[in-house]
């Protein structure tokens, strides 16, 4: 049966019949959840993934990092805002226009450095900043909705891992760009136009690319169900829907993780990458950062989906991975903090032709922050899309997940540009995902239950 014929059955209110309940020839057509999960990672891959590669260049690839960080804290205090309030908005504007106009800000972000470049005035890269934050909430809260609702219940950490790994792409590509466009500048202190303008460009990709993101009533899955049938919301409706997330007891035990799972950027991006190693290294790092990514959220996702039977012991396992794992990483952090401080910085930067054996455990630890990310990230986000299986719900559950990881992310970069001690600003890093990990088994113990077993709290099968 055709797709058209499909969208015309959903525009004129008809369900699906039961001629139709019959698995669908190829799950690579548009309205199928496995392309509108590949679509989604390709719009973050355009738009979040060149920022993050952006960012991990460590002060925006600039040698002063001031501007770069008050430009992230006016983008994550605005998306403090925008995160929350983020579902609202794709509940009532549908996918495409929440998407379009969330990727548009990125392009002006990357532009605005290209302005600083020539002009060092800070004041246009926090202003752009500000519209990133916000429009940054309306990109994540509609990944969210997509990333959680779409695909099927028992496979949403395949779909997961698949999103992150795409997303994170964008952070490989994103880390050549300056590593290859500044590979004859090794003693340069920032990078240069054609960087900032390659960037413009993949993320102007990004909002041609969220046109294609279908609402959820219009994704069949493979046994010929649709995701939800979403009759878009008023905002007052919304208002109050977000209103009471913050007396959920289920978004309360989130709301540590939330807050932890962005604050350690400014840290390995500004404090390891940026004070340890020159300028094209940093780009080097970048492209095994974010490919240690893909990595981890496919190793994580394998573990919350095939693991074991049970969906509880699969969150149980998940976490508790995370946390041997974090805990052995954040151990190497504390070893190689104890080399440097502000006071006391290496004498001549680390690069990774020149450098020989001193290179190699700075920059395993490097990259192993992006495998611990990954997994950290995509764990939390699985236990999120147990929680329900509405695109509306869990796109105000996203919006509420990325509005506290904005705030922390907000802090942490001020923390960085008063120049708190590097080793106290890792004891940080490292107690806030610690706390986290036995809340989030509360989580799993109280709130998530096994396939079939029986209704959650909003009355949604799971």
């Amino acid at each position: 049966m055709s797709v058209i014929t499909e969208e015309e059955k959903t525009n004129h209110g008809g369900g699906v019949a039961p001629e139709e309940k019959k698995p669908t020839q190829s799950r690579w057509r548009l309205n199928s959840p496995l392309s509108q999960v590949t679509l989604m990672g390709f719009v973050c891959f355009c738009c979040p993934g060149m920022f993050n590669a952006l960012s991990g260049m460590g002060g925006g690839g600039q040698v002063d990092p001031t501007a770069a960080n008050n430009a992230n804290t006016a983008v994550y205090t605005a998306f403090t805002v925008f995160g929350v309030l983020g579902g609202a908005f794709y509940n009532v504007l549908g996918p495409r226009l929440t998407l379009a106009a969330g990727c548009s800000t990125y392009v002006l972000y990357a532009g605005s450095f290209l302005y600083y470049n020539h002009h060092h005035h800070q004041a246009f890269a926090v202003v752009a900043g500000a519209l990133l934050g916000c429009g940054a909430g309306l990109l994540w809260a509609g990944e969210g909705a997509v990333m959680t609702s779409y695909p099927p219940p028992h496979r949403k950490g395949t779909y997961i891992a698949l999103f992150w790994s795409i997303f994170n792409l964008g952070g490989v590509i994103g880390g050549l760009i300056p590593f290859i466009l500044n590979y004859r500048r090794s003693s340069a202190a920032s990078v240069n136009d054609a960087t900032y303008i390659a960037f413009m460009c993949f993320m102007f990709g990004g909002v041609l690319l969220s046109f294609g993101i279908l609402p959820a009533n219009s994704v069949i899955r493979d046994d010929g169900s649709r995701c939800s049938a979403v009759k878009y919301s008023r905002p007052g409706t919304e208002f109050a829907a977000v209103l009471r997330l913050f007396l959920d007891k289920k978004m309360l035990l989130i709301v540590p993780a939330a807050w932890a799972s962005n604050f350690f950027y400014s840290y390995q991006f500004n404090n390891v990458n940026g004070l340890l190693f020159n300028l094209r290294t940093r780009g080097f790092n970048n492209v095994f950062y974010w490919g240690a990514q893909m990595v981890g959220s496919f190793a994580i996702g394998y573990i919350m989906d095939f693991s074991f039977k049970s969906r509880r012991a699969r969150g149980f396992t998940g976490i508790s991975l995370v946390a041997v794992i974090g805990t052995v990483i954040w151990g190497g952090g504390l070893a190689n903090q104890h080399g440097y401080t502000f006071d006391n910085l290496p004498v001549k930067k680390l690069d990774f032709k020149d450098s020989g054996k001193d290179f190699v455990g700075p920059f395993l630890l490097y990259m192993s922050y992006g495998l611990l990310d990954a997994m950290y990230q995509s764990m939390v986000y699985w236990l999120i899309g147990a929680l329900a299986d509405d695109s509306q719900t869990l796109s105000r559950y996203s919006g509420f997940y990325k509005g506290v990881q904005s705030a922390g992310a907000a802090v942490a970069w001020q923390i960085d540009t008063r120049k708190v001690s590097l080793m106290s600003q890792l004891v940080i890093n490292w107690s806030l995902t610690t706390v986290s990990y036995p809340l989030l088994v509360i989580l799993v113990y109280v709130f998530v239950k096994d396939e079939g077993d029986a209704d959650d709290v909003n009355g949604n099968k799971v």
